[in-house]
């Protein structure tokens, strides 16, 4: 990806989750939206193995009317109560690398 941006920022019902680097996008990201971004990308057969695809299930909130809390949180398998209760600010976790989640570096991909 670092062949068409410096940097990258994902967002999810119109708020930014993550901005880093993109070279750093598939090794670094640390926002679960995010891993399921890069699950959702077609791998040739032969590299399916090497990885665990995140799945989200479930439907997508209401634009208009996000849900309270994190507006990911229906949707994220890691979910906690912090995440429905209060919104994540966009907070830096690595010089440069910002992300709007609560449990962002807890969790290995």
């Amino acid at each position: 990806m670092s062949y068409m941006a410096d940097r990258i920022a994902v967002m999810y019902l119109g708020k930014i989750v993550e901005v880093l680097d993109a070279g750093g996008f598939t090794s670094r990201s640390c926002h679960p939206y995010s891993w399921a971004l890069l699950a959702a990308v077609p791998v040739p057969e032969v590299r399916k193995g090497d990885f665990e695809r995140e799945i989200l299930y479930g439907e997508p909130p209401n634009a208009v009317n996000p849900p309270d809390g994190c507006r990911f949180h229906p949707r994220c398998p890691r979910v906690k109560a912090i995440c429905r209760e209060k919104e994540p600010e966009l907070r830096e976790v690595e010089d440069g690398h910002l992300v709007a989640c609560h449990l962002a570096g807890q969790f290995e991909r």
